[in-house]
């Protein structure tokens, strides 16, 4: 196999992947997959998540985020 192979970018993840992609744990990863708050596919008994989903959800997180008060200052 030749490094450029070994470094083949997925296009879905396992759960367990796309948990250690987030930095979070496997259970909330299911949690957010029950929750419908990161899209996942099924391959026949296979729940796969696919990557782009994990971009959507940290975007939706960054415009959940409070912005900071101007006038505050």
């Amino acid at each position: 196999m030749s490094s450029r192979e070994g470094n083949t970018v997925r296009l879905l993840l396992t759960v367990e992947q796309a948990a250690q992609r987030l930095g979070i744990g496997r259970t909330l990863m299911y949690a957010l997959v029950r929750d419908g708050d990161v899209e996942s596919v099924q391959i026949g008994r296979l729940r796969r998540i696919p990557a782009d989903a994990l971009a959507r959800y940290v975007d939706q997180l960054r415009t959940a985020l409070p912005q900071p008060d101007d006038t505050a200052a």
